[in-house]
């Protein structure tokens, strides 16, 4: 992968990564309506986050 789609992919797990935080603020703020989405929308941000530090990381390697 080129340094340039790395930066375009570090870009968009950032967006995602971003969002789902925000997903799981918003749930958080709702207590205690949906509490039974903490575990799958806290996994999916935790994902998301590990998905992105590995791209960062491979961009520091290239």
């Amino acid at each position: 992968m080129s340094e340039e789609e790395l930066k375009a992919q570090i870009k968009k797990l950032n967006a995602r990564a971003t969002q789902l935080k925000m997903d799981l603020h918003d749930l958080s703020e709702e207590l205690p309506i949906n509490w039974e989405r903490i575990p799958e929308v806290a996994a999916k941000t935790f994902e998301a986050y590990q998905a992105l530090a590995e791209a960062r990381a491979n961009l520091k390697g290239i």
